[in-house]
């Protein structure tokens, strides 16, 4: 079992609760189990966490991990494209 920095998991709680996105996609994106994620989210309060600078940073932290997200889908739909049409050829 891994063991995760303070600082590891208060960054995880940041993003946990400023991303918008679902707790159970941001435990995935970061490798650990939601319900580890949620017991984080109970014992770091967002007070603490959540600066005015560091907002700004998370926002477009958050922005390149979805455009990231969405470049590997569409590298997925084009290595599965590029397989079928070499098969199809005579």
């Amino acid at each position: 079992m891994m063991k995760h920095s303070e600082e590891f998991k208060q960054e995880a709680v940041r993003i946990a609760l400023t991303s918008g996105l679902s707790r159970g996609r941001v435990a995935s994106d970061l490798g650990v189990g939601k319900s580890t994620l949620n017991k984080w989210v109970s014992h770091y309060r967002p007070s603490d966490l959540v600066a005015a600078p560091q907002a700004d940073l998370a926002r477009e932290n958050e922005r390149l991990r979805f455009e990231n997200r969405v470049l590997r889908e569409e590298r997925e739909i084009l290595k599965k494209a590029t397989q079928f049409f070499a098969s199809q050829r005579p």
